[in-house]
């Protein structure tokens, strides 16, 4: 009976009780990290706000003074105008002749965009889905695509002699050149979109009995439309505000630009700050607005193109 009798007094062994708070590990570190690396961003935020907002205040201030307040010192270029006018504006614009500039500003731009949404999405098209089938698409593809790493300089005095043979050194020239300058950017950007664009679609036309070309035009182009803006607002940024280009091509032409125009506050003996600020817050304006009303489908465009098939 003994024997059979159990110890009781011997210890029991028991595992060890973990706390809640013994589980977790620190979060602090953690967040202290991420305090920091919000603190860096929001820094450079404000540097490249800074650095944005500063020379566009110094240009409207400029154009609102009158010569007479401008001084040689930072305070006086800094300074709000005494009083505040709006002669520079309407003396710019009889100077730079400022509606027929537009108005061949507006044209140049208008039609070479229209032509690179035109003939850069077809080619775009083609490449983006063959390039990876076959191989001479993808050849063709980075023989585009490398123009972009062909400076303006090593084509200008080429261009300036093609073009004055060829009968082309007038705005339709200028139009045509700027087609094919952007056309490696912007077969790029449609190529990476079309990655995106589901193949199906094709396949269920091609089995109704569409055409290639009708395919297009009915279901391809029409779903490009964010791109469409891109290459739009783009190609309008680089053609609007350049100066080379029509410089060398159309010299001696009564057909002006506005960047062309703006030209003639400069002079060997100085240059007129108040009439040139004003004349370009004029020319901003239109290209201005044309990015606030797409600049939705710009930033949806870009972030698209780019991604990686």
């Amino acid at each position: 009976m003994s024997e059979k009798m159990i110890n009781v007094t011997e210890p029991v062994a028991t595992e060890p009780v973990v706390t809640e708070t013994e589980k977790k590990p620190s979060r602090k570190p953690k967040t202290n990290k991420r305090k920091a690396s919000v603190f860096v961003i929001t820094a450079f935020l404000i540097i490249g706000c800074i650095t944005i907002l500063f020379p566009l205040y110094i240009t409207i201030v400029i154009a609102l003074k009158s010569p007479s307040e401008m001084t040689n010192d930072i305070s006086g270029a800094l300074s709000l105008p005494q009083h505040f006018s709006l002669d520079n504006f309407a003396e710019a614009m009889r100077v730079t002749d400022f509606w027929r500039s537009l108005g061949n500003s507006v044209l140049i731009t208008g039609a070479s965009i229209v032509l690179s949404v035109i003939i850069h999405s077809m080619a775009g098209y083609a490449l983006g889905r063959n390039m990876n089938r076959k191989k001479k698409f993808k050849m063709i593809y980075f023989y585009i695509v490398s123009g972009m790493f062909v400076p303006f300089a090593i084509l200008m005095m080429p261009l300036v002699k093609q073009t004055s043979i060829l009968g082309l050194d007038n705005m339709f020239g200028v139009i045509l050149l700027y087609t094919v300058f952007y056309m490696p950017m912007n077969v790029m950007l449609y190529s990476g979109y079309m990655k995106n664009v589901p193949l199906a679609m094709e396949e269920a036309a091609d089995i109704d009995g569409a055409s290639a070309w009708r395919t297009y035009w009915t279901i391809i182009f029409p779903m490009m439309k964010p791109m469409h803006a891109t290459v739009a607002i783009l190609t309008a940024l680089g053609t609007w505000n350049d100066v080379m280009t029509p410089l060398v091509i159309m010299s001696g032409s009564e057909n002006t630009t506005l960047p062309l125009a703006q030209l003639n506050f400069q002079t060997q003996f100085g240059t007129n700050y108040n009439l040139a600020f004003a004349s370009y817050l004029l020319a901003l304006l239109p290209i201005l607005i044309l990015y606030i009303f797409c600049q939705k489908q710009i930033i949806g465009g870009v972030a698209t193109g780019a991604v990686k098939g």
